[in-house]
């Protein structure tokens, strides 16, 4: 199984991301505060124009009582026109106001939902690459898409009306008891069932949209995974068997939104079939008392009115807490990337700064989430590259090669030890200047969508034209000259437009673009032919003589570019020696380069 750096999949289990406590709604969505903040005038207005607007519509009741009372009562048309004119002009302001309102919000919100945006994405950079291994793409994805997208519609619409409902229910409840306390009381009474029914679905609902939120995330790792990995999926006929795993998570969280649906519409129908119910009987009991003479047919109109003004706000309340709940859940999952730890910071460890080269002392590492019981990968790796040494590194499969390399330039933290560049602690070392002093070439070479100069230069982005050509041809790259628009051309998302040894050469020219005082290559020969092979070689003993290096190899080819050779097994360099020097005095060096035992040896003689 070959080794990634990124990955390391042969050294480490990948496990899902994990599930933090739930915690209450508003103190969740609190946590938008410090991004909300810069919007907060404009959803005051937001909110002012709103309450001004349903402020409007609670007019009309009192407008309705002077008309019915009135002009109606006394047979005064003449009387009908100014409150029928205030009336139209009520219909017009709520209608300007709520368009306002929408205004106000919609630019200052978009650029909340940006700056988040931003700040997740720069906190994905600076998270260690542990954290990614233990977090599938397509969480983080939903995390930067449909979850902002969900914060963003709670402050600019649910939170608003969240706080202009409830101000227009309790003023709209005044009015009611202001215009008979009898007719107010009957209406109130669904308030109790009703708080209870609501607290109970709160918590009911959040679980379900929590799950629905991941079951998203883990339904866009699948549809990633199928569009990078269509080749392999149409060569081993598997499309079938991804489609059947898409099918099955998507039927997933088509049930869980089922469930959540069934939740609000049990909600809404008990939201909206109580207080119909107890304004039915208030309409019965005020014919009556209007029959008795005891109440004015107008104050009725008026009651009856503010009533059905009241019905928005109430209806509305099961689906504004249900996006409350999709809002706090969307801000759990933002913040549980937001509050992971990132790399740790350099510290003021120092050693002898006589110590030059590259120095393994005493290192241990395991992977934060292996499992208890198991041995530490690496147990105890003591190493000296001198400087200006090509230093070999070989070992079986899976033995920790990679991931040896990838402690150089702080990918992964050491578990103990120390390590060390021309006598410093590389933990004393701020982690931008320690990883422009070390350049890595991975075996698994990752291309991104943009041009293969933008690509190389990665490696070193104020690298000139010359300097760029010098890598290129370093790494036998003539290829480049050859596509549609040379360096300027695309090679597509994953440079799956090139070939294996095609991409490999590139990410070998992004190492080496740099002239880095210390170079890892993680077996960077692997995809080449063995002509281009040896011309590569050829040109990367110039680049190698003029840096220190550690250069993990599987070939004999590639071990030849070394001064040294080191030997891991078990966790340990257990043989350090010239080539020919391991040939006669390391059995396990012997069996790595021939492929053959002892025993087989023995056998062939």
């Amino acid at each position: 199984m070959a080794e990634n750096t990124q990955l390391s999949k042969s050294d480490k289990p990948s496990l899902p991301a994990p599930e933090p406590p739930r915690r209450s709604t508003v103190r969740s969505l609190l946590r938008l505060w410090p991004y909300a903040r810069v919007a907060r005038w404009r959803i005051a207005g937001s909110v002012t124009a709103a309450l001004l607007a349903s402020g409007s519509v609670l007019l009309v009741p009192l407008v309705l009582r002077a008309i019915v009372d009135g002009p109606i009562a006394h047979h005064d048309l003449g009387a009908l026109w100014p409150p029928a004119g205030l009336l139209l002009l009520l219909g017009l302001a709520e209608a300007g106001l709520f368009g306002i309102r929408r205004v106000i919000v919609a630019r200052p919100l978009a650029k909340v939902e940006s700056a988040m945006r931003g700040d997740l994405y720069a906190k994905l950079q600076r998270l260690p690459v542990s954290f990614h291994d233990r977090w599938p793409s397509g969480q983080l994805l939903s995390r930067a898409t449909s979850d902002m997208f969900t914060m963003r519609l709670f402050l600019a619409f649910p939170l608003v009306f969240l706080i202009v409902n409830s101000l227009v229910f309790l003023t709209g409840t005044a009015m009611m008891f202001a215009l008979d306390w009898r007719l107010g009381l009957i209406t109130l009474l669904p308030a109790l069932p009703l708080v209870l029914l609501t607290r109970h679905f709160e918590d009911r609902y959040s679980g379900a949209a929590r799950r629905a939120q991941d079951q998203t995330g883990d339904l866009a790792t699948v549809i990633e995974e199928s569009v990078l990995g269509i080749r392999i999926l149409k060569a081993f006929g598997r499309h079938r068997t991804m489609a059947e795993r898409f099918k099955r998570q998507a039927t997933e969280l088509r049930s869980t939104e089922l469930h959540k649906a069934d939740m609000l519409a049990n909600l809404w129908a008990v939201i909206v079939g109580l207080p119909e119910i107890a304004l039915g009987l208030a309409l019965a009991v005020g014919v009556v008392r209007v029959a008795d003479g005891d109440l004015s047919t107008g104050t009725l109109v008026a009651f009856l009115s503010t009533a059905l003004a009241l019905r928005w706000p109430v209806e509305s309340l099961g689906w504004l807490l249900a996006y409350a709940n999709e809002a706090a859940t969307a801000t759990d999952r933002y913040f549980e990337v937001m509050d992971e730890p990132e790399d740790a910071p350099a510290e003021s460890t120092t050693v002898p700064t006589e110590d030059q080269g590259i120095r393994f002392t005493g290192v241990r590492f395991r992977y934060p989430d292996a499992p208890a019981d198991t041995p530490d990968l690496l147990t105890g790796i003591d190493l000296h590259i001198r400087r200006g040494e090509t230093m070999a590194l070989v070992g079986a499969t899976g033995s920790g090669k990679t991931t040896l390399t990838a402690l150089l330039p702080r990918l992964y933290e050491t578990n103990g030890g120390s390590i060390t560049l021309d006598g410093r602690d590389i933990r004393s070392i701020p982690l931008p200047r320690l990883r422009e002093l070390v350049s890595i070439a991975f075996e698994e070479p990752t291309l991104f969508s943009a041009s293969v100069r933008e690509n190389v230069l990665m490696g070193r982005p104020e690298a000139t034209e010359q300097e760029l050509a010098t890598a290129l041809r370093t790494a036998q790259a003539g290829f480049v000259e050859k596509l549609p628009e040379g360096t300027a051309t695309q090679v597509g998302e994953q440079g799956l437009s090139l070939s294996g040894g095609q991409r490999q050469r590139l990410a070998l020219a992004r190492a080496v673009v740099g002239r880095p005082e210390f170079l890892v290559l993680d077996d960077p020969l692997s995809a080449l032919d063995v002509h281009t092979e040896a011309l590569v070689e050829r040109a990367l003993r110039q680049v190698l003589a003029d840096t220190t290096a550690l250069v993990v190899a599987h070939r004999p080819s590639t071990v030849l570019l070394a001064d040294r050779v080191a030997v891991l097994a078990e966790g340990r360099i257990v043989a350090v020696g010239t080539h020919q020097e391991l040939l006669h005095s390391s059995a396990a060096y012997r069996e790595l380069m021939t492929g053959q035992t002892a025993t087989e040896r023995s056998l062939v003689r």
